[in-house]
This record gives structure tokens, C-alpha cells and sequence, in this order.
């Protein structure tokens, strides 16, 4: 039965593990897919941020080449003279042809007294229109290191960067490049064709230089985005550089509908420009990214829980089989062991029996003795020792067969006893009874347990009218406490340990272990248990 019982407490145990173990890799999974799911965000979120950087950073090259290509016309325009300037700016131009981002140059001569531009054709030339007269003018920046304005023409876009030298007292000279807007973005888009965001330019009056919607190219960017000005002026990032300054929120796109961004303004500022640059990252992008890294965390979270449910499996299945095996082992083990276990209870049940046997006349004998003393000390005290000791003696002819007794009559026999010890020490000998716990007077302890300890403390101690000996005995409701005050007589007597051994074997015998004694603050102390019945 034994056996069957720590079989299905193993196996139970195996269960519980088995979903402990689940348990702990659940949340393990859950807590590493919840770290993973914001270092993924946090990981979108600066590849976005770096995203906008390098995009700011190739327009912002791409501008300062401009504005360096504008001082080139300038150390050209000072290096010739009226006569060469077709020549030099025609060269200039076919260079331009190879360049990823086509830059038209031109010159004209204007004379502030006629109020009109003396050469027409080389302007029209450069934009190949047929007359200057149908171009209009969007917008007109003066007041830069290099002035600049866009004009349009059959719904094209231009962006004119010029400067002026007076050449004479009666004639200017303007010359610069003129860059195709349409073209300019086309540019953009090539330099980092793979790039998950898209940007735009405009000044700083709001005008877009460029979009991915051509539509909006010479619009003002306030009339068709919620971009407020304070978002211009303002920058969500601290740092101690201005140069390093943007703003970044969340916004809704102008150019994908229904369709939510993380937006980045930073201002842009050349010799020939004064603008901001908007760089806009697809919200759906960057989710899109967080999803997929959750769904491999899911796949990997499920396939792990389920081949721990396999391996799981298969390990009770293999040792199933191995608990049976060992079952049928030990139950031919727990067979012998129950039979050498009656064999020793038999044995040592004998060796009880002997023991209880010795008592009786070892018993009979000390009193015999005290009685021999008694006689020469006090003839009428030794006369009620011995009507006392044939009262007792009768509790002591029949002993119990299983070798406890009930604690009532325990102490009724040990309050008889006293009474004959009493009459032979007299002042000598102090005895007292505590009951404090009425319902422990149903237990049982062992046979003769009380009168084998008192009489073990009488035989051993000192007993005299200066040195009385005190014993208490103490009824708890736990076990007994005989407590008696130590005061060791110089030599040994015979047997000195034999009824403690009895105790101490009988108590084995029922598995209590906490029986003791002790000598403390200058008292031996014995512990008796209750026997419980089995």
C-alpha cells in the first residue's frame, strides 16, 4: 500500500513540475516577448530617426552644392568679359549634361535706365521657351547672399538662383542657374531609393520647393498639411546645439490618405536657401515591423510550449514503465519488510515483557528495603508503610498486556507511592502534583512510567531535612514534566540507569522520539510523552 502510494505521489509530482515548469516558460516567454516587443520599438523608432538624418543630411549636401555651384558662375563671371561669356557659360552648360542633377546657366545684361532686360534669348535659350514675356513669376527672395526665385511656364517649375555685377555705368549683369523643381525631387528619390520615408522642402514663407505629389511643388505647405508655425520654431529634441535642433510628433499624411506618420521638421539654411526640410515616416511601416517581430515571437513562444508538451510526453511514457517495473520491486521489498518488521516487533515486544517483569520484583525490593530501614527508624511509621505497600502491590500484579496504562490511574498508583515515601523521609521529601490539563488525564503513558522517574530521583539525590528533595510532577497537555531538584549522592548506585532504559525502549517501541531528560539550573528534568494509540 506503501508503495502504491509514493507511486501515485511521484507521478502526481511529475505533473505538477511538468506545469511548473510550463508555467515558468510562459511567463518567461511572455515577459522576454513584451522586452523584445519594446526594443523592437525602440529599434523602429531610431531607424526612423536615422533614416531622417541621413535624408536631411543628403538635401542638405545636395543645397550647399548649389550654393557652391552659384560662387563658380560668380569666379567665372570675374574671370571674363562681355565678349567670352556665351563661350564660357555654353561649356559650363554641356558639363552640366553629365551631372545626375541638371543645372541650366544663363546671363543677361540689364540697363536700370530702360527698366528691361537687353538679351532675352539667352535666358529662353538656357530654358528652351521661346520668350521670356510668358514665364511667371511665383515667388521672389531678395535680400540673401544669393537671391532666388521660382517661376513657372506651361506648368512646369523652376527654381532661379542669381547675383548681379554692374559692368558699366549704364548696364548690369545677372547671370545664375536655373534647377527643374520636378527634377530636383526626381533627384531625391534616386539618392536613396530605398528609403521607407519621404520628405519635402519649403521655405520660409511656407512655399514646397519639392513632393512626391507634383500637385503640391509651389503650394504653400500650411494650406495643405496641419503643420502649424510653431512646429517651424519649436524643437521636441534638448540639446545644447541649434544646429541639431528638429521637431518629431505624430501627424496624419498629406499624401496617403487615412494613413498616420511620424513627422520631422528641421530647419535648412543656405547662402542661396532659408527653408525646412519635413521628412515623414509611414506609421504602418514601423508597426508593420513591430507585428512581424510578434508573430515570430509567437511562433517560436508556441512551438516551444508544444515540444515541451512532446518531450513531456514522451518522458512519462518511458518512465511509466520504468515505475511499474520498480513497483513490482518494491512491492516484494515492502512484502519482506513487513515480515522482518512483525518479526522485531515480536522480539522486541518479548524484550518488553522481560523488562516489565524485571520491574515488578525490582520494585518489590527497594520496598522491602525501605522497609528494613523504616523498622529501626520508627516502628508505627514502618507498621503504615506496610499496610500502604499491600494496597499498592495490588496494582502492581496485574500489569497491562500492552504496557501503557491511562494517566488517572498512573497518578492515583504514584500518589499511593508517595504517600509510603513520605512516611519514610518525612521533612526529607517534598512532593507536589500539578494538573494542568484535565483532558490529558485520558492519555496514555507507559507502565510504571511515574514511580520508575520518582523513584529513580529518590535513589540518586540527596534527601535530608537542610537539603529536602523537592519533585513535581507536572500533568500538560502535550506530555508529562517530572521535575526534581539535583542534588547527585557522591557514589553511584547499582542499576543507576535501568528503569530509564525501560522508558526509553518503550517509547522506541511506539515511535515517540521526544522522550527526554536533562539537568537543568540544577534540576533533572524528564519529558513523558503521550502514547496515541495506533
Amino acid at each position: 500500500m506503501s508503495i502504491r502510494l509514493q507511486y501515485t505521489l511521484s507521478k502526481k509530482s511529475i505533473y505538477v513540475i511538468a506545469l511548473f515548469v510550463s508555467l515558468i516558460v510562459i511567463i518567461a516567454l511572455i515577459a522576454l516577448s513584451y522586452l523584445i516587443n519594446n526594443e523592437s520599438q525602440k529599434t523602429n523608432e531610431d531607424f526612423v530617426r536615422k533614416g531622417f538624418l541621413r535624408k536631411y543630411e543628403a538635401i542638405e549636401h545636395e543645397f550647399k552644392n548649389i550654393e557652391e555651384y552659384q560662387s563658380v558662375l560668380q569666379k567665372v563671371v570675374n574671370r571674363s568679359n562681355k565678349n567670352n561669356y556665351a563661350d564660357h557659360f555654353s561649356i559650363l552648360n554641356d558639363l552640366n549634361f553629365n551631372r545626375k542633377l541638371i543645372r541650366d546657366n544663363w546671363y543677361t545684361f540689364y540697363q536700370p535706365d530702360k527698366e528691361k532686360i537687353t538679351d532675352h534669348t539667352i535666358l529662353s535659350k538656357i530654358l528652351n521657351k521661346p520668350t521670356i514675356k510668358d514665364y511667371k513669376n511665383i515667388y521672389l527672395v531678395k535680400n540673401q547672399q544669393i537671391n532666388n526665385f521660382l517661376i513657372n511656364y506651361n506648368d512646369t517649375l523652376y527654381w532661379v538662383n542669381y547675383d548681379t555685377v554692374k559692368v558699366s555705368k549704364t548696364e548690369n549683369l545677372f547671370y545664375g542657374s536655373t534647377i527643374n523643381l520636378y527634377d530636383l525631387y526626381q533627384f531625391f528619390i534616386d539618392i536613396d531609393i530605398n528609403a521607407t520615408n519621404y520628405a519635402y522642402i519649403f521655405n520660409k514663407d511656407g512655399i514646397c520647393l519639392t513632393h512626391p505629389n507634383e500637385k503640391f511643388i509651389g503650394k504653400n505647405v500650411f494650406d495643405f498639411t496641419d503643420i502649424k508655425a510653431n512646429d517651424t520654431i519649436t524643437s521636441t529634441i534638448v540639446t545644447r546645439f541649434p544646429q541639431d535642433k528638429y521637431t518629431e510628433n505624430e501627424a496624419s499624411s498629406e499624401f496617403i490618405e487615412n494613413t498616420n506618420i511620424k513627422r520631422f521638421i528641421k530647419p535648412l539654411k543656405t547662402k542661396n536657401f532659408d527653408g525646412y526640410v519635413v521628412v515623414n515616416h509611414l506609421d504602418l511601416i514601423i508597426n508593420e515591423n513591430v507585428e512581424r517581430i510578434k508573430f515570430y515571437i509567437t511562433f517560436i513562444f508556441l512551438v516551444t510550449f508544444l515540444l515541451i508538451i512532446f518531450i513531456f510526453l514522451i518522458f512519462n511514457k518511458l518512465t511509466t514503465k520504468a515505475y511499474r517495473e520498480k513497483e513490482e520491486i518494491n512491492d516484494e521489498k515492502n512484502r519482506l519488510i513487513v515480515e522482518n518488521e512483525k518479526i522485531n516487533n515480536v522480539n522486541t515486544l518479548n524484550q518488553l515483557n522481560q523488562l516489565k517483569n524485571q520491574i515488578n520484583p525490582h520494585f518489590l525490593f527497594n520496598s522491602l528495603n525501605s522497609l528494613y530501614m523504616l523498622i529501626g527508624l520508627n516502628k508505627e511509621n514502618a507498621q503504615k508503610f506496610t499496610m500502604n505497600l499491600s494496597k499498592i502491590y495490588r496494582y502492581l500484579i496485574v500489569s497491562p498486556k500492552e504496557n501503557t496504562v491511562v494517566v488517572e490511574k498512573e497518578l492515583e498508583f504514584i500518589q499511593q507511592y508517595m504517600e509510603l515515601q513520605e512516611i519514610r523521609f518525612s521533612e526529607e521529601l517534598i512532593f507536589k502534583l500539578i494538573i494542568e490539563d484535565k483532558h490529558s488525564l485520558a492519555k496514555k503513558i507507559p507502565y510504571l512510567a511515574l514511580q520508575i522517574v520518582v523513584e529513580n530521583a529518590i535513589k540518586h539525590n540527596i534527601a535530608t531535612i537542610d537539603q529536602p528533595l523537592m519533585i513535581n510532577i507536572i500533568v500538560k497537555s502535550d506530555l508529562i514534566i517530572v521535575k526534581n531538584t539535583f542534588q547527585k549522592k557522591a557514589k553511584a548506585t547499582e542499576n543507576e540507569k535501568f528503569g530509564l532504559n525501560y522508558l526509553q525502549k518503550i517509547y522506541h517501541f511506539y515511535q515517540v522520539n521526544n522522550f527526554l531528560t536533562k539537568v537543568e539550573n540544577e534540576e533533572f528534568i524528564c519529558f513523558l510523552p503521550y502514547i496515541e494509540p495506533n
